[in-house]
């Protein structure tokens, strides 16, 4: 069987390849305080990850203001300059489209923080410590 016929579980080499120009791209735009808008100037963003589609035509930008204030304002004002950032993003990255950007909130840190809220939780800890007696016996 051909290798183009298998079917893959992830993201390609030029998808991430792709997505990390394209990441660096707008975390350079953002953080240079190129887009004039008085929401974005007032916070500092970070763009931890960009999706981008099997052609590459689309990119999904995941971002989240520094501390999560004000998130909802954020992803407003970068949508009102997606046409600004995805000119910037053709001009600094050397594909054969430019990339329509949709911007996402990354919430991966609240998900962090929901996994060490419940590790910490009474229950877990008791729960651990009565796994942890039980292995000393064993030994």
């Amino acid at each position: 069987m051909s290798k183009r016929l298998q079917k893959s579980s992830g993201p390609g080499q030029r998808q991430l390849r792709a997505g990390e120009l394209v990441r660096h791209a707008v975390a350079e735009v953002l953080s240079r305080g190129e887009v004039h808008d008085p929401v974005l100037e007032g916070h500092m963003i970070t763009v931890p990850e960009v999706r981008m589609s099997p052609d590459l035509r689309q990119a999904t930008i995941y971002v989240m203001p520094l501390g999560g204030r004000n998130a909802k304002e954020v992803l407003a004002a970068l949508e009102r300059n997606k046409k600004f950032l995805r000119g910037e993003v053709a001009r600094r990255v050397n594909l054969k489209f430019a990339p329509d950007i949709h911007f996402r909130l990354d919430e991966r840190f609240d998900e962090v923080e929901r996994i060490e809220k419940l590790l910490r939780s009474p229950e877990v800890s008791r729960d651990l410590n009565k796994d942890t007696k039980s292995d000393e016996s064993v030994l």
